[in-house]
């Protein structure tokens, strides 16, 4: 039974909770992404899209490959995934209409590549994801962001900060056109190197959480062609916080919290995000050659689990 239609999209129970534990309702859902659509489809646009959807009584969960119901008039692009060895169809928003079906399907996150459709091979952000301890404090994760930010400024490059809507921060650094993915990849393990020597006692590079000893974790695994949450994505925890841009000037003063699906587009002053972002830059090419001489993190951390299993399997030797 659909309750209203807006921008040729027919709304169901809209005033119900959008889940579990939401603090918020559907309605809230779909006001929110119309209000930010401008600022939301630049980020998703031209990008395949993953989402998680939950409903009230369910676990959330992520989607990939567009459902069989999914209207004609959603744009669609086939990726072959290697793991599961079968085309999947993701989507592509790049319109108001498209966000407001998805938000109707209960979609709260909205993950994008870091490539575009027409350079696959090419990504155009290198990204940090920093991931606090338990027990932690945001402050704990921004004193670690400043590392990172040193780093960069050490090598010439700037970047962007966004929250990432859990407890952690996201830095991003736009890349010049004609960057292998590679490179952007070992460019980045090699900059969570060069942070965490700045600081080894907050900052660490170890993929293994039993082995991170309380430190704010410096992930470098998305520049390795994993998904992002897109800044101004709500995510689907109490409370619905949103992925929020933030000047690095005023990261000290705010808390993830303040950023919600029912506050954070009275927040909003512009496009945070597409001001805060620095021009498009080349990466040093000793920082590459840097990169390309760590271990790829879920590689080794794959290998080290083996060598502690067989080390449990044989204890004494």
């Amino acid at each position: 039974m659909s309750d209203e239609e807006r921008h040729g999209v027919s709304f169901s129970h809209l005033d119900q909770e959008l889940f579990d534990g939401a603090g918020a309702t559907k309605r809230d859902l779909v006001d929110y992404l119309e209000t930010v659509a401008d600022r939301i489809l630049s980020v998703l646009a031209d990008r395949p899209l993953s989402v998680i959807r939950v409903r009230p009584g369910q676990p959330a969960f992520m989607q990939k490959n567009l459902p069989t119901y999914t209207p004609d008039w959603v744009s669609r692009t086939p990726i072959w995934a290697e793991a599961s060895h079968r085309e999947i169809s993701y989507p592509v928003v790049d319109d108001l209409r498209t966000l407001l079906w998805f938000a109707n399907q209960r979609a709260v996150e909205y993950h994008v590549t870091l490539f575009r459709l027409a350079v696959p091979a090419e990504p155009d952000f290198l990204v940090m994801d920093l991931d606090p301890p338990e027990g932690s404090d945001f402050a704990a994760v921004v004193a670690a962001a400043q590392l990172v930010r040193t780093a960069l400024t050490e090598l010439g490059l700037e970047g962007a900060v966004k929250t990432s809507g859990a407890k952690g921060v996201h830095v991003f650094v736009p890349l010049a056109a004609g960057t292998a993915a590679s490179d952007a990849a070992a460019a980045c393990r090699a900059l969570a190197a060069r942070s965490e020597r700045l600081d080894p006692a907050l900052a660490t590079t170890a993929y293994v959480k039993d082995d991170r000893a309380g430190k704010v974790f410096l992930d470098s695994t998305r520049s390795g062609g994993a998904t992002v949450v897109a800044a101004y994505s709500p995510r689907a925890r109490p409370g619905v916080p949103v992925s929020f841009p933030v000047s690095w000037s005023d990261l000290d003063r705010i808390s993830p919290k303040d950023f919600t699906l029912t506050t954070a587009a009275a927040r909003l002053e512009g496009d945070p995000w597409r001001s805060s972002m620095p021009a498009p830059q080349t990466l040093p090419a000793d920082l590459v050659a840097e990169g390309h001489e760590i271990p790829i993190a879920r590689v080794q951390a794959m290998h080290e689990g083996k060598r502690r299993a067989r080390a449990r399997r044989s204890p004494g030797t």
